[in-house]
């Protein structure tokens, strides 16, 4: 596979995670059956990985309520291509307005699934609403 074929294949999985994020389908999350998640909200944050496909469809399944949109920008490569970081703006129900800034990290496998996921976000829009008007 040449290099630009495995951008864009490491491009489809982050996307592939952000699609199924705003159209509330796990499917469209392209998860290998091992993966994990780290996240800030995740039972036991970032220092508890979440391990496995079907965890990661309880957690996700309980989130997507929540969802009103996403929009991504800018996908970073590291230099082996193992991984790429996708920068995006998640919107939220609760509380009105929420706008989470995220830059989450994707592992990749060579078939195209996600192995490793972490998410970075400013999470002050949901845990102290109001903030930026303080």
């Amino acid at each position: 596979m040449s290099d630009q074929d495995r951008r864009t294949q490491l491009r489809a999985a982050a996307t592939g995670f952000f699609d199924g994020l705003v159209k509330k389908d796990f499917e469209l999350m392209p998860y290998a059956a091992e993966a994990s998640l780290r996240a800030p909200f995740c039972p036991g944050g970032v220092h508890a990985p979440v391990a496995g496909r079907e965890e990661l469809r309880k957690i996700w399944e309980g989130i997507f309520p929540m969802i009103t949109g996403v929009d991504t920008w800018d996908f970073y490569y590291n230099d082996d291509l193992t991984g790429v970081v996708a920068t995006a703006e998640v919107r939220t129900v609760d509380p009105p307005g929420a706008r989470l800034r995220v830059a989450d990290r994707f592992t990749v496998d060579a078939a195209g699934r996600i192995v490793e996921q972490e998410n970075h976000l400013d999470p002050r829009d949901v845990t102290h609403p109001g903030w930026r008007n303080e």
